[in-house]
């Protein structure tokens, strides 16, 4: 799993992830202050979003890739401590490999 962290994302960036989401409300989300970025398996995924969704107030949004029915990347909307937190949390649980 690969995890990456954005601060103070561009418009353009916002509009990238904007187009891709996959789930959620079709709106546009209110601009955030960071995006943290989770790749890997689909059954990582679908963990890794309910552990940010549990360790802080957080929106996760899955992000469609080329071919439609596959997540491969999740999209993790909040402040930038929220945020930091989230992919700390995933990154402990998937090193334990508590899923």
């Amino acid at each position: 799993m690969d995890c990456r962290m954005i601060k103070s994302p561009g418009e353009g960036t916002l509009a990238i992830l904007n187009r891709r989401k996959g789930s959620g409300p079709k709106a546009a989300l209110e601009v955030p202050d960071a995006v943290g970025l989770v790749q890997g398996k689909l059954i990582e995924m679908v963990c890794a979003a309910d552990v940010a969704e549990k360790a802080v107030g957080v929106t996760v949004e899955d992000i469609r890739g080329s071919c439609p029915q596959n997540m491969i990347l999740l999209a993790i909307f909040g402040d930038t401590a929220s945020v930091e937190a989230a992919i700390e949390e995933i990154k402990r649980k998937e090193k334990e490999r508590k899923w």
